[in-house]
């Protein structure tokens, strides 16, 4: 028995348009996109296992924070949809995943966020650790800069400090950074070229230049900063 090669080249076009509708999923001309679910956590992980950590609370920080729990515990559940408690007897704030928590990276802002509370920050100020992912803290002390005892330390606090303030707001204002200086130690927190503009002024008034000299810099840096934008 014999084919007709013309009906046998119909018959290979057909089988491959076939195959190639099976395989697409559709036509050749209209090829149907792959639906994927969304990624969770623990898909991504590959494991089931609750990420944990535990936050030092300083003593004289425990107050504010039984005071201001609830402002504290609605953002951590709410927004990052982590598990929280106070542990009062080891001083310390205890956060986990959960089946709920999606975003990687909560466990890591919620700890941020306790920790920069618990350095002295305001809430309002340390909830930007929640919403924006360009923040940072940066520690360090005086002697790092300079060594310096009795008056002398005093001195250069009060100077960082400013009169009612004053010195600290202007940096801060200058460099859109939030500063909390405890005793000889210095919080800062904002973006990373912020911290650096924040760092320099403040380690200049340790090592002694005048307020005046720093307010001088500091215009000069905010009037650069208005022409770039």
């Amino acid at each position: 028995m014999s084919l007709d090669p013309e009906n046998s080249t119909d018959i290979d076009q057909t089988d491959e348009q076939e195959i190639l509708d099976t395989v697409m999923g559709g036509t050749s001309d209209a090829p149907v996109k792959p639906q994927f679910d969304v990624l969770r956590r623990v898909a991504a992980d590959g494991s089931k296992s609750k990420e944990f950590r535990s936050v030092p609370i300083p003593p004289h920080r425990l107050t504010p924070l039984k005071k201001e729990w609830l402002k504290i515990y609605t953002p951590l559940v709410e927004h990052l949809h982590l598990q929280v408690r106070m542990n009062v007897k080891r001083k310390s704030v205890e956060i986990r995943t959960c089946k709920e928590t999606i975003d990687t990276a909560a466990l890591q802002k919620g700890a941020d966020f306790v920790r920069a509370f618990s350095l002295g920050f305001e809430i309002a100020d340390a909830m930007a650790l929640i919403r924006l992912d360009d923040l940072f803290m940066e520690t360090f002390e005086t002697k790092d800069v300079r060594t310096l005892h009795g008056d002398n330390l005093s001195r250069a606090i009060g100077r960082i400090v400013g009169k009612d303030g004053r010195t600290r707001h202007a940096i801060e204002n200058a460099s859109r950074t939030r500063i909390v200086v405890a005793d000889c130690k210095i919080h800062i927190l904002g973006g990373f070229a912020n911290i650096r503009i924040a760092r320099d002024a403040v380690c200049s008034l340790i090592l002694g230049a005048s307020p005046g000299k720093v307010y001088t810099k500091l215009r000069t840096i905010a009037s650069r900063a208005k022409e770039r934008f």
